[in-house]
């Protein structure tokens, strides 16, 4: 991906992101997918969608569902009483996005960081239009910051000038250090945040995830819903043969020569296997992975992944 800072695809704006709110519908969040999608069977069952609030007793009027009478209640008033509930309306969706050196990559259309911004513009912008609150954590490799969930436009725009303020940030020849470790900083706090039955999607290339990030997330799944958009690029696992590359940690730089044939194997397999370890996690912790490439736009996979619901449907 070349480095001028004017090509498309090198960073976010505020006029792509905004511009995804048309293209937030087709997908949802709730447990009945179409048969297709990611999200069906075991995978399913984690996305719990809304439940059901008590609201009142009152007594029995014919035509009542005889399965909501309080028997006890029957028993000891004497006259049949049923409770009463209401649908939980209020399913807060926090946003974890990463914008990290790690994520400042990218062989084809967009950077990694790009990618993860157009997944969280179209997340807010789903969640807003069914009218629940959607906040958001966006973290870089020196800083967390926290937008704390609303149900409104305003709360859209708070997160995406979060994180295009960490996006336009990003640069190979700064003296930003990397700190894979802020992944799980900025898990901790969403695990703090989310109290019950929230949505936490995390959209992140995982760097540095290690047996303390399944962990938290698992923790966090027990009470709520966890989803992992796992951001990655192509090169990163069938890289080419013949070419020269330069990588960098911000501080140290060294050039790998890949015509060499085991070197290519060793770093694609490396990366290879780290990306089949976050996969892995729908089956060992039940936390969802939905894999996102940099090469097409994330609106069409997610749609693709989630089952291309032929009709609006719930977050």
């Amino acid at each position: 991906m070349t480095s001028n800072p004017s090509a498309p695809g090198v960073y976010a704006t505020l006029e792509e992101l905004v511009a995804l709110r048309h293209k937030a519908r087709g997908f949802g969040f709730l447990p009945r997918q179409p048969v297709h999608s990611l999200l069906t069977g075991r995978y399913a069952s984690r996305l719990r969608g809304r439940g059901l609030n008590f609201e009142e007793m009152r007594s029995y009027v014919p035509g009542d569902d005889v399965r909501t009478i309080d028997w006890k209640v029957t028993a000891r008033t004497g006259r049949p009483h049923v409770r009463v509930y209401t649908e939980e309306r209020d399913r807060p969706v926090l946003l974890v996005v990463d914008q990290r050196l790690s994520m400042f990559f990218g062989s084809r259309r967009a950077m990694k960081s790009v990618t993860a911004a157009e997944a969280a513009a179209l997340a807010a912008w789903r969640v807003v239009s069914v009218g629940d609150r959607v906040g958001a954590l966006v973290f870089n490799d020196e800083e967390v910051r926290e937008i704390r969930p609303q149900r409104s436009e305003r709360a859209v725009h708070q997160i995406f000038e979060a994180i295009l303020s960490q996006n336009h940030a990003l640069s190979v020849e700064g003296e930003t250090i990397r700190r894979p470790e802020r992944l799980n900083e900025a898990l901790e706090r969403a695990a703090r945040q989310a109290r019950h039955d929230w949505l936490v999607c995390v959209i992140s290339d995982f760097d540095g995830a290690d047996e303390q990030t399944r962990a938290v997330l698992s923790r966090t799944a027990i009470h709520n819903d966890v989803l992992a958009i796992l951001v990655h690029d192509a090169l990163a696992t069938k890289l080419p043969s013949h070419s020269r590359y330069v990588v960098g940690d911000g501080r140290l730089q060294v050039e790998l020569d890949l015509a060499g044939g085991r070197t290519r194997e060793r770093v694609g397999a490396f990366a290879a296997g780290r990306v089949a370890e976050v996969l892995a996690w729908a089956g060992e912790i039940g936390v969802p992975v939905l894999p996102i490439r940099t090469g097409e736009g994330p609106a069409e996979q997610v749609r693709r992944l989630l089952g291309g619901a032929a009709r609006p449907r719930r977050s």
